[in-house]
């Protein structure tokens, strides 16, 4: 028996097993009948939000998700949004040519620099403006700032040049997200090297550690839910601080999530939640993660409430946590009200869906952005469902031009 035919069948024996008839499943998916009936009979090929969805509404402990993965690989169209492969470590040799010249121990004038708290602060500033504009418009700037921080390391000496080394490190990494964020996979992983390299010569490792926890991001996109636990897991078992450590409990959360395994999910959320409590010092330097979010773990449990199969749960959490958004951050407003955007119409309320989305989609002309970009895409598979939609159809022309722009 294929695939198709082995999910229709396993969704046909779980409904059956209930005493549900087909119209009262439709009620429970937001599908149509006739569309079930042809999943059942594996004419349609199902989706991932149904498979999550039924899997939660039978307890089926994962198993329509994980025949729709069989399928997915079978039929070899998995989707590999852009985000998929942002960050990995590695050394580079961005400090040779500082080094070969001498000048490694130098001072600047007759002292020591004092550690780097004045670019730290410009950098947090930067990453302010980075809510608004286009990744594109920070790159130069921040290049620039990078390689002055660097040359100014490479002068100076003591505990001075630990701290501009470190400082010099978050620049590269903001780099590498901005570069993400660009569509250049290419700088984003030589711009993470470079930042763990630099990290390392300060002798910080935290940014190694952080480095997982963006590993296990890739993973989790590309639907690889045991390396995602995986690589989270080893991220909390090293000497990193409590915030690297709490958010790699984020990510094993939505491992888990993407697993169907809601205990095992709520177990690392509430980890999350004590270890990012626990991150109270003021002078650990520049903050790994966003600083945009009020309740960042919030946020995530209500992304995992997604992939866990409850949309309508999920659309209640993170309506909580959008209002709490602060209105300059433009790029994260987007990205999380267009994922409650996806939630809302997973449930079936498509006309909240698409008032929601309405003005997040005029952001991303101003703040384009190619991992949001990936969730765009989600939510116009969604819409396709409702294309008869009068608000869906006043909508496409927008949603056609977003997705046009980054191509």
């Amino acid at each position: 028996m294929d695939v198709p035919l082995r999910f229709g069948a396993e969704l046909r024996r779980l409904r059956e097993e209930a005493g549900m008839t087909l119209k009262q499943l439709a009620e429970v998916t937001t599908y149509s009948t006739g569309h079930l009936s042809k999943i059942e009979r594996g004419v349609n090929p199902p989706t991932m939000n149904l498979a999550q969805c039924c899997d939660a509404y039978f307890d089926a402990g994962g198993q329509l998700r994980r025949l729709f993965s069989a399928e997915d690989r079978s039929a070899g169209t998995r989707p590999r949004p852009t985000r998929r492969r942002v960050i990995v470590t590695g050394v580079g040799s961005l400090l040779a040519a500082h080094m070969a010249d001498g000048s490694w121990a130098g001072r600047v004038g007759d002292q020591d620099l004092a550690p780097g708290a004045l670019f730290q602060e410009q950098l947090h500033q930067m990453k302010r403006l980075g809510q608004s504009l286009a990744p594109a418009a920070m790159l130069p700037v921040l290049r620039s700032q990078a390689s002055t921080v660097t040359t100014l390391a490479s002068r100076t000496a003591g505990s001075s040049r630990a701290g501009l080394l470190i400082t010099a490190s978050r620049f590269a990494e903001y780099i590498g997200w901005m570069a993400q964020e660009n569509g250049d996979e290419t700088t984003a992983l030589r711009s993470t090297a470079e930042a763990v390299e630099l990290a390392q010569a300060g002798g910080d490792t935290d940014l190694v550690d952080y480095a997982l926890v963006r590993r296990a991001l890739i993973t989790y996109y590309d639907g690889d839910a045991p390396r995602t636990i995986a690589l989270a897991r080893q991220a909390q078992r090293s000497a990193a601080s409590p915030r690297v450590r709490g958010l790699a409990a984020q990510r094993e959360a939505q491992g888990h999530a993407l697993a169907g395994d809601e205990r095992a999910c709520g177990r690392a959320l509430e980890r999350a939640r004590d270890l990012l409590a626990a991150d109270v010092d003021p002078s650990a330097g520049p903050v790994f993660g966003t600083t945009q979010l009020k309740d960042p773990v919030s946020m995530v449990e209500g992304w995992c409430l997604y992939d866990l199969g409850r949309p309508r749960q999920a659309a209640q959490v993170l309506e909580r946590q959008c209002w709490r958004i602060a209105p300059h951050a433009l790029n994260t407003r987007a990205r999380y009200g267009l994922r409650h955007a996806l939630a809302l119409a997973a449930s079936g309320e498509i006309e909240r869906s698409c008032e929601t989305a309405r003005e997040l989609l005029a952001f991303m002309s101003v703040v384009p952005s190619a991992t949001v970009r990936a969730d765009v895409l989600r939510l116009d598979r969604e819409w396709s469902r409702f294309r008869g939609n009068p608000v869906v159809r006043g909508l496409r022309p927008v949603l056609a031009s977003v997705l046009g722009a980054g191509r």
